[in-house]
Parts: C-alpha cells; sequence; structure tokens
C-alpha cells in the first residue's frame, strides 16, 4: 500500500491524537475515585491502543483489511451513580468531561481524514475507528448523565 503525502500526515496527526489519549485514559484510570469510572476509562484505553496499533500499521504499509482494523463493536454504559464524596465526584466530573471533549475532537480528525483517504478499504478502517471514537463518547455522555455531572 502506497500513501499520498497528505495521507502519511494525516496519520501521523491521528497517531499522535491517539498517543494523548492513552496518556489521558491512563491517568485518569489512576486519577478517578469511582471504581465503574476506573472500569469505563480502562476500557477505553484498551480500544485506544488497539487504535494505535492500526494507525502505526497503516503507517508502516500494512495492510490491515485483513483484520489487524478494530471492530466497531457498540458497548454502552451500565453503570450506577457514584458513591464517591462530593468533591471526588466533582474530580470525576472533570475527567470525565476533559476525555468527551477529547473524543469528540478525535472524532471529527477521523472524520476529515475519511474525506482525504482514496482507498475504500482504508477509509472503512478509519470509519470503524471513528464510529469506536463516538461510541467512547456515549458512554462518557451516560456516565456523566447517571451521575448528573453533564451540563450540555
Amino acid at each position: 500500500m502506497i500513501l499520498t503525502q497528505k495521507e502519511t500526515d494525516l496519520l501521523k496527526d491521528l497517531k499522535s491524537q491517539e498517543q494523548l489519549c492513552i496518556e489521558k485514559y491512563t491517568k485518569y484510570q489512576s486519577d478517578a475515585c469511582d471504581p465503574t469510572l476506573k472500569q469505563l476509562f480502562g476500557g477505553i484505553l484498551t480500544t485506544e491502543q488497539k487504535h494505535l496499533q492500526t494507525v502505526n500499521d497503516l503507517l508502516s504499509g500494512k495492510d490491515v483489511s485483513t483484520g489487524t482494523a478494530p471492530s466497531a463493536t457498540s458497548q454502552t454504559f451500565n453503570g450506577s451513580p457514584s458513591s464517591c464524596s462530593s468533591e471526588a465526584k466533582k474530580n470525576d466530573g472533570y475527567l470525565c468531561r476533559d476525555a468527551l471533549a477529547m473524543e469528540k475532537h478525535v472524532s471529527s480528525m477521523y472524520d476529515v481524514s475519511i474525506f482525504e483517504f482514496s482507498c475504500p478499504s482504508l477509509r472503512d478502517t478509519l470509519a470503524h475507528i471513528q464510529k469506536e471514537e463516538q461510541n467512547h463518547g456515549q458512554q462518557l455522555y451516560a456516565y456523566l448523565s447517571t451521575n448528573g455531572m453533564y451540563e450540555g
């Protein structure tokens, strides 16, 4: 697979964003009070690591249409309200809102990138990742909503 310079540059930008997501979710999983939120951050972290691997594979010229692309399965948040202290909930809410803003940004980067790739299988791979990013946003929103923390 031969990428154009623009495609390569877009993938490098996506790689940088995925690395930032991994760093943030690692920190947020550690910093969160609510065990349910820790678990949510951990699950998203695992998916972000797969996204980074896929982007790295694309940058190295590997054909990801053979199954290395992440599946775009939808997951839902099924937790109960947090039992953490008021101050800890405030911090958890901040972490969640920041993560949601990050997911919105990353999803929009994938959206732009999808339109810039000429190969249909690469567009499909990026669309799958974008769908997972959107699902992360939905899970974060559901956590915030369940805990009365969303100020949309």
